[in-house]
C-alpha cells in the first residue's frame, strides 16, 4: 500500500504519532491525519482527477492525502503560477475541480474545500498499484508544460529505496520549507514521511531560522537553501544534532559542501533525478559522500552513459556521456504527449535523461548538467559548465557563479561565465585556466546583480543564454 503507515489498524494497533505533521501552525496527529484525509476521500471518491493548489497548508496536506486514499490522481498546482500555465494544466489534465485551498481564479471549475476538523474512518480498498497517483506538470521549458504521469507503484519503490538508503526511519523528524508540487518537498517530503510513519514539519519558507528551531533529526534542502544555512553560524549549529542533511533538486557547489562541513560537522548527502524518473542515484548514509558527486543508483535502479551514436562510454570519471536510467520508480509516460513519451522513453524501458553525466570505476556518479546548455563543445572539446562553475566558486570574490557556452564562428561555442560578486573579469579568467585545463577557461565574464533562478533553486540558464 502506498501510504504503508497511513492506515486505520496500523493507528488502532498504536501507532498514532501526537505531532504525525506541523504545518502553517497547525498540528495534525496520526489518527487527526487518516479521519480527516479520509472524510476528504469520501467527498472526491470516483473523480477522474482533481487539482489542488499546492500551498504549504493543512489543506494541501489533507487534499493530498485524501486523494490517494480514494484513488483520485491529483494534479499539484503551483500557487504561484501564471494564468496561462495554469489554463494550460487544468485543460491538458482534465481535472474536474479544485480541492483544498481556493486559487484566486478557479477557470470555472467548482471548488470543494477541505474540512479540517471532519472525521471518517471508512476503509478504502487499496488502489492498484500502477494506477496513477499524480501527474505533476514539468517546467515547460521547451514548450508548455507535460504532464508527468507518476504511478502509485514508482512512488513507493522510490520511496524504500531512499529508506534503504538513508536509513529513513519512523523515528525520524524529517524538515523542509519546500514547494508541495514537485518530487522534492511533495513526493519525498509529505509521502515519504506518510509512508515511512515518521513526524513531518514543514517550516513554512525554508529559512535557516525555520529550520534551526524545529529540531529535526532529517532536513531537506536546495542548494541555495544550505548557503543560506552555511551563512548563519547560530542556525548551522543548531543542526548539528541532526542525523542527516540532504540536498537535492540542483547541485551543491562544493564550496557550500565544506562549509556546512565546517559549521555543522555533517556531510550533506546529495542525490539526483527528476520528475520522469523520481529519485534514481544518491550517496548513502553509509557510503562515500564526495563533495560534487550524487552517488549510486539506488536499490532497483540501473543507469548507463552512451555516446551520440548510442555505443557505451567507459567508466573512468573523466569521459562524458548521455545518462540513462531503468528502473521501477520511472514515469508512466507525459499525459495526452506519446509523441513527446517515445522521444525520451525507449521500447527497452531505459529512459533518456537529457543529462550528461561521468561514471568512475566505483559506480559513482557525477552530474556535469543538461545536454543542452551545461555541456560545452569548444574548440574540439567536451567541457562540462559545472566544473567551471565549481573552480569559479572556489575564488574569494565569487558568490555565485554560472556558465554557458555561446554560439562562436571560431570555436563553436565560446565559454561565458555569469558572476554574481567582486572580482575583476580577467583575473577570473585567468584563475580558471590556472585551476583547471586552459581551454576551459572562461572567454568572456559577465558580472551580474543576481541569478535568474527557479522555486527550486536551479538556475535558468536558456535565460542567461538568451
Amino acid at each position: 500500500m502506498l501510504l504503508a503507515s497511513l492506515n486505520p489498524a496500523a493507528v488502532a494497533g498504536g501507532a498514532d504519532i501526537g505531532d504525525a505533521v506541523r504545518i502553517d501552525g497547525a498540528v495534525l496527529s496520526r489518527s487527526d491525519l487518516v479521519g480527516a484525509a479520509t472524510s476528504v476521500a469520501e467527498r472526491v471518491a470516483g473523480a477522474g482527477r482533481v487539482a489542488v493548489l499546492a500551498t504549504p497548508t493543512v489543506a494541501t496536506v489533507l487534499a493530498v492525502t485524501g486523494c490517494l486514499i480514494a484513488g483520485v490522481p491529483v494534479v499539484p498546482v503551483p500557487a504561484d503560477v501564471g494564468t496561462a500555465e495554469r489554463r494550460h494544466i487544468l485543460t491538458d489534465s482534465g481535472a474536474q475541480a479544485w480541492l483544498g485551498d481556493q486559487p484566486a481564479e478557479t477557470e470555472g471549475l467548482p471548488h470543494v474545500p477541505v474540512r479540517v476538523h471532519a472525521r471518517s474512518w471508512h476503509r478504502y480498498a487499496e488502489p492498484p498499484a500502477d494506477a496513477p497517483a499524480l501527474i505533476i506538470y514539468t517546467s515547460g521549458t521547451t514548450g508548455a508544460p507535460k504532464g508527468v504521469v507518476v504511478s502509485r507503484a514508482a512512488i513507493a519503490a522510490d520511496i524504500d529505496a531512499l529508506a534503504e538508503a538513508w536509513q529513513w526511519s519512523p523515528d525520524d523528524t524529517l524538515v523542509h520549507g519546500l514547494p508541495l508540487y514537485h518530487v522534492h518537498g511533495l513526493v519525498l517530503g509529505l509521502l515519504g514521511s506518510l509512508r515511512i510513519g515518521n513526524r513531518f514539519v514543514h517550516t513554512g519558507k525554508p529559512t535557516p531560522e525555520g529550520y534551526a528551531a524545529a529540531g529535526g533529526s532529517l532536513y531537506f534542502g536546495v542548494p541555495t537553501v544550505w548557503s543560506r544555512v552555511a551563512d548563519d553560524r547560530a542556525s548551522a549549529w543548531a543542526l548539528a544534532s541532526a542525523r542527516l542533511l540532504v540536498s537535492g533538486s540542483a547541485p551543491l557547489p562544493v564550496p557550500v559542501f565544506d562549509k556546512l562541513v565546517a559549521v555543522t560537522g555533517h556531510r550533506p548527502i546529495e542525490r539526483y533525478g527528476s520528475t520522469e524518473s523520481l529519485i534514481t542515484v544518491s550517496t548513502r548514509v553509509d557510503g562515500e559522500r564526495r563533495p560534487g558527486w550524487v552517488g549510486l543508483p539506488v536499490a532497483g535502479v540501473q543507469t548507463r552513459l552512451v555516446d551520440e551514436s548510442g555505443g557505451d562510454v567507459v567508466h573512468d570519471g573523466e569521459t562524458i556521456g548521455r545518462l540513462q536510467v531503468q528502473g521501477p520508480t520511472l514515469f508512466d509516460g507525459y499525459l495526452n504527449r506519446p509523441d513527446a513519451t517515445a522521444e525520451v522513453l525507449g521500447a527497452d524501458g531505459w529512459y533518456r535523461t537529457g543529462d550528461v553525466a561521468v561514471i568512475d570505476g566505483d559506480g559513482m556518479h557525477r552530474i556535469v548538467g543538461r545536454e543542452s546548455v551545461d555541456l560545452i563543445k569548444t574548440g574540439g572539446f567536451r567541457v562540462g559548465a559545472g566544473e567551471i562553475e565549481t573552480a569559479l566558486l572556489g575564488h574569494p570574490g565569487v558568490r555565485e557563479a554560472a556558465v554557458v557556452g555561446l554560439p562562436d564562428d571560431d570555436l563553436g561555442q565560446r565559454i561565458v561565465a555569469f558572476i554574481v560578486g567582486d572580482a575583476d573579469r580577467d583575473a577570473l579568467i585567468n584563475y580558471v585556466a590556472q585551476e583547471l585545463s586552459i581551454h576551459k577557461r572562461p572567454r568572456e565574464v559577465r558580472i551580474v546583480d543576481a541569478l535568474p533562478r527557479n522555486a527550486m533553486g536551479k538556475v535558468l540558464k536558456k535565460e542567461l543564454a538568451q
